[in-house]
Formats: structure tokens, sequence, C-alpha cells
């Protein structure tokens, strides 16, 4: 864990580019840091308090297919936990997102065992979806997308929270955030990024086999809404986006 000073510090000195990911993480007050592909691997390889998986660039998968789709390339299993009490909300932290188009996506897997650093394979889990957020307001061309009302310019952090489901058993999870960009029409961009959690609390709940899904294997060009031409007549004004794949699951 790192101060709320470090690593302010942290994100006002990250290079902008054309790309991002989920860079840190909060739960309550408490900051947990995310791996940075801008800098120097050989100290975050080693970093005992590293809770979020390896990622080495901030640009897209652009495959629905793509293995790093599970938890962006390389994906290797980070060495700390983010403690966290079902129930409470971890939000996930960005800076300068530019993308305004598509939806954003909240997952979670339990972890074989309860290690999520012998679960390398993030393919081989079962993900479940703690929250989405969509087409908020307008139409799918110009309206609004929550992908574009979280983003700040002012140098602040982008802020997205979603609430671990109350009634979760406690054991060691994945978390994954996904962001998919669709303003290049029949070009869906993915930005994936993973984290180790661990989870107490009461709850003794597991999502049924409706609410759980392979990543890959959730999303493909066959979809309608991932294969998307976003400015084509008859979809540009449309209000209406229903994002693919499993329901969310709340507990």
């Amino acid at each position: 864990m790192l101060s709320t000073i470090a690593l302010l510090t942290t994100l006002l000195f990250t290079p902008v580019t054309s790309h991002g990911g989920c860079l840190n993480y909060t739960v309550g007050e408490t900051w947990y840091p995310g791996y940075s592909p801008y800098d120097d691997p050989t100290p975050q390889d080693a970093a005992p308090w590293m809770p979020q998986r390896k990622w080495t660039t901030n640009e897209p998968i652009l495959s629905p297919t793509n293995t790093s789709l599970a938890c962006n390339a390389p994906g290797d299993p980070a060495r700390a936990y983010i403690p966290i009490t079902a129930g409470q909300t971890i939000t996930a932290v960005y800076m300068y997102w530019i993308h305004t188009v598509g939806p954003m996506i909240a997952w979670m897997a339990r972890c074989p065992h309860d290690d999520c650093h012998a679960a390398a394979d993030a393919t081989a889990l079962s993900w479940f979806k703690i929250g989405q957020r969509g087409l908020e307001s307008g139409t799918i061309e110009t309206g609004v997308w929550f992908q574009g009302s979280f983003s700040r310019w002012d140098g602040g952090p982008s802020l997205w929270g979603e609430k671990v489901p109350e009634g979760l058993e406690p054991g060691r999870y994945l978390v994954r955030h996904e962001v998919v960009s669709l303003h290049s029409a029949r070009k869906p961009q993915f930005y994936v990024q993973c984290a180790h959690l661990e989870v107490s609390g009461e709850g003794r709940e597991r999502p049924g086999d409706e609410y759980l899904t392979r990543i890959p294997g959730v999303w493909s060009m066959e979809q309608p809404e991932i294969n998307i031409d976003i400015y084509a007549p008859g979809v540009s004004n449309s209000t209406v986006y229903n994002i693919p794949g499993p329901p969310v699951w709340k507990g």
C-alpha cells in the first residue's frame, strides 16, 4: 500500500498518451497501486505490495478472441491482495481517458484454492459481472456514455466505482475492469486490467451458471453490439444500447 500523496504524485506525472488504463485502486480512503507500463518493470515485478497484474502496453486489444483479453499482456500474477469486505466499493482510477463511446464492465472471478498467484491462466476462470455502465442519455453516436461522463480533464483522476456483492462468499478473487471503445466503425478496442482481491464478510453466496462466462469467449464479432458502426444510419440515432454478455450478479 502506498500513501495517498505518493500515489497522487505518481498519477500527476504519468505521461499523457492516446490510450490508457486503470492505474490505481481505492477502497474507502485507502489507495492501492497499479502496475505502470510507463515505468521500469524491474522494481514493480519484485514489489511485495503490488496487487495489479502486469501489463506492458497501453495500446488496445483489437480481437475479442485474443487470450490477452482476460488480464492484458502478459497478465503475470501480482504478489499482493487488496483487502475488501463484501458490500464495499472498489474504485478503479484512470487518468486522461479520452474515449467517450462504449460500455464499461467490472468483473470478478474466484481463484481456485484461494491462490490467485497459482491461477496464472485467467482464461480458465469463470467470470461474473459485478457492474456495467453504458449509454446514459441521448443517442449512440452523440449521446452521453459513462465512458465519457466519468472522464475528467482538470488533472484529477477519473473514478469508476463498483460494489462487491454483499452476499459474496469470502475468498480470493480477481477483479477485472474492462473498457470497450466503439469509436472506430466495426473495430472495437478493448482495454483491461486485473487485480487480486481478498474478500471478507459473512456472505455464503456464489453466482449461478447463468452469470458465468469465460474470457475470451464472452465477446464475438457476431454480436451487433460489438461489431458496430456507431455512425451508420439506423444505429447512430438509436437511444438504446444493450450490453451483451451475462447479467450483472448482485448477490
